[in-house]
């Protein structure tokens, strides 16, 4: 199939570069012409495991190209896919402006394409993360902009709502646990069916629905994982001040098969560019709809407190004296294997550190080029972890990148002004620590 992909974020870059590695010819279109310069010589704008070599091999096969011209992305297509940042706005409700803004020159372009061909075909196909009804708001736009089309010509709007992790996203498209189908007619049903099969051998399914429910499961899916770790670190609370240990809770409740084992992890708050967004825009639909999702803003309301809880911690060692003491972090993104630092808990917790007078240096194994763009000079980044703790009076572990599970605890005593460590993610065995000299903290630890 011929496609064009509307967006060359995580979600565009990586969906171009998989339906290309599936034989598609796929041209992916951005209005960023310096980020266009670097893909189309290989070069990524982020970093996602698997996906360089996906892009790299595929533009070498010539099914992979990029393009800032809108107008040569929809007339070489048949599916257009938009994957369009949706950034929540000063209310919390999704800004819809780019996707619009898009929608309408894409109407424009197909208006004249009719023109000249009565026998245009083209499935628009929303990706992007959107509040319910945005589907049937660009088949408004389109068809008021063309007016009555030819019976011989197709033009139809989707949804296919994306459900990829960062720093998996690859294998997630590549072996979706299912996909989600959003249409209006047999046609639209039958073309994405074709697309997509090739991805789905091993007996995910095909969910067909309409186009508002698939909106729908998108924002389900997150405000419902982001309430297991919002959960679990209530829980994990309590057991602090209970004495019980929440490790073992979470891996007791982790059997039953009704809950299940995974995102019970506790930790210092969850991030990234879906769950703060996504639970957001939902809180603002249930309010433009007369429905008050507590128990989301409940969520949402927990994590933001759990993102300070290890700084109230690290407050309390040090009796509220942090003025001059060095304080290390390691891991600065929101979640290992991935770059990004949108909604990162290391932000309020350096943010905070740095309130109460601390030094701190930082090391992430890819995220420290975004995080020098937060804080510039403010704090110092270090060539690896251990130059990170270097006459440090305290560690923080933030983010479980794997080459932070297993360091060497006596080098690091040794190079450490005092040997604390606060485990963010419960890595570390307190036990263990404990035992070769360290003051230890996590989270709902005994």
């Amino acid at each position: 199939m011929k496609i064009s992909v509307i967006g060359t974020g995580y979600v565009g870059l990586v969906t171009g570069a998989c339906f290309a590695d599936s034989g598609n010819d796929v041209i992916c279109m951005d209005v960023d012409s310096a980020k266009i310069s670097k893909l189309k010589m290989g070069i990524l704008p982020i970093y996602e495991p698997g996906l360089d070599e996906i892009v790299k091999k595929n533009l070498s096969a010539a099914r992979l190209s990029f393009t800032t011209d809108l107008e040569e992305a929809v007339r070489k297509s048949e599916l257009i896919f938009l994957c369009l940042p949706t950034p929540p706005g000063r209310d919390g409700d999704a800004d819809l402006s780019i996707v619009f803004n898009v929608v309408r020159n894409i109407a424009k372009i197909l208006k004249r394409e009719i023109k000249l061909n009565p026998h245009v075909r083209k499935l628009i196909v929303s990706k992007s993360t959107v509040p319910v009804g945005t589907a049937d708001r660009i088949r408004e736009i389109i068809f008021s902009t063309i007016g009555k089309i030819p019976e011989t010509a197709f033009i139809d709007v989707a949804s296919n709502p994306e459900f990829l992790k960062e720093g998996n996203a690859v294998q997630d498209f590549m072996f979706p646990d299912r996909v989600v189908i959003g249409v209006n007619n047999g046609e639209s049903e039958k073309i994405m069916r074709e697309l997509y099969e090739p991805f789905v051998r091993t007996g995910a399914p095909i969910l067909v629905m309409d186009t508002r429910s698939a909106e729908m499961v998108k924002y389900t899916a997150n405000a419902f994982l982001a309430m297991r770790v919002s959960f679990m670190n209530e829980i994990a609370n309590l057991c602090e001040k209970l004495g019980a240990d929440v490790e073992k809770v979470r891996i007791a409740i982790g059997y039953d098969v009704r809950i299940g084992p995974k995102f019970l992890f506790p930790g210092v708050g969850w991030g990234g560019s879906c769950f703060p967004k996504d639970l957001k825009a939902l809180i603002k639909m249930g309010g433009k709809n007369g429905v008050d999702l507590k128990i989301v803003k409940a969520v949402y309301e927990v994590n933001e407190k759990q993102k300070r809880l290890i700084v109230e911690k690290i407050k309390k060692h040090f009796n509220g004296k942090l003025k001059d003491k060095k304080i290390a972090i390691w891991g600065l993104s929101f979640k290992p294997k991935t770059d990004d630092m949108r909604e990162a808990p290391s932000i309020t917790i350096i943010n905070e550190l740095l309130k109460l007078g601390a030094s701190v240096v930082a090391y992430d194994p890819v995220a420290m080029p975004n995080a020098k763009k937060i804080f510039d000079k403010k704090i110092k980044f270090a060539k690896n972890q251990y130059e990170a703790i270097k006459g440090a009076d305290a560690l923080v572990l933030v983010t479980e990148w794997q080459e932070f599970r297993e360091p060497d605890f006596n080098y690091m005593k040794s190079l450490m002004r005092t040997p604390v460590v606060f485990d963010g993610r419960n890595i570390y065995k307190p036990e263990k620590l404990k035992g070769l000299g360290f003051v230890y903290y996590g989270i709902g630890r005994k």
